[in-house]
């Protein structure tokens, strides 16, 4: 029985990753072109909150991985492979930390309590997580992109922190929108 909860496991991290780069290719910039929403974080979340921390982790590290060759190397945003390593493995995988989360969530959702902020406060978590990788990246590799009169610190934490508070507002909205849904979709049948 522990080896068909493993593969269901597995097969549900192989669905989510390959929908959240899908999601990908929609395109998402808002107002400055390096500000960006990021569909997949939805189902990376919502799958975190489902699995839990180790199955959110290795499942944002495929996506990571998975989008770093697909569009992060085509598309000029790999400099070097550290950087590249920063900011695609390791941000994303950052996403699982939601997981953290998922045996508190479960239980508000059981106990018929309102789980919103706490799906909310996971959600942040490991979208700053992300960000905070993004941010560090920014700041080191990406210093030569930033207007020459602002400190690249400055512009990497003004893109990458615009790009966080523009996904948690997303999320926000649809975690209020779809509450029930999303309650229906973190909560596993036996």
């Amino acid at each position: 029985m522990a080896k068909n909860k493993e593969l269901i496991i597995l097969t549900e991290g192989a669905i989510v990753t390959a929908a959240a780069q899908v999601l990908n290719f929609v395109p998402h910039s808002v107002g400055i072109s390096s500000i960006e929403l990021v569909y997949g974080l939805i189902p990376m979340a919502i799958f975190a909150l489902r699995r839990g921390l180790k199955a959110g982790l290795m499942a944002g590290l495929v996506w990571g991985l998975l989008d770093m060759l697909l569009r992060g190397i085509s598309s000029g945003s790999v400099l070097n492979p550290l950087q590249g390593f920063i900011e695609y493995p390791i941000a994303f995988a950052a996403i699982g930390l939601i997981g953290l989360g998922s045996v508190h969530v479960k239980k508000v959702i059981l106990d018929k309590k309102n789980s919103l902020g706490p799906i909310l406060l996971f959600c942040t978590i490991g979208f700053g997580a992300k960000y905070f990788f993004h941010f560090i990246a920014g700041g080191i590799f990406w210093a030569s992109f930033a207007p020459k009169t602002m400190n690249p610190w400055i512009y990497s934490l003004v893109i990458n922190g615009g790009s966080f508070i523009a996904n948690m507002i997303m999320m926000f909205v649809l975690v209020v929108a779809l509450h029930k849904v999303f309650e229906k979709l973190i909560i596993v049948n036996k």
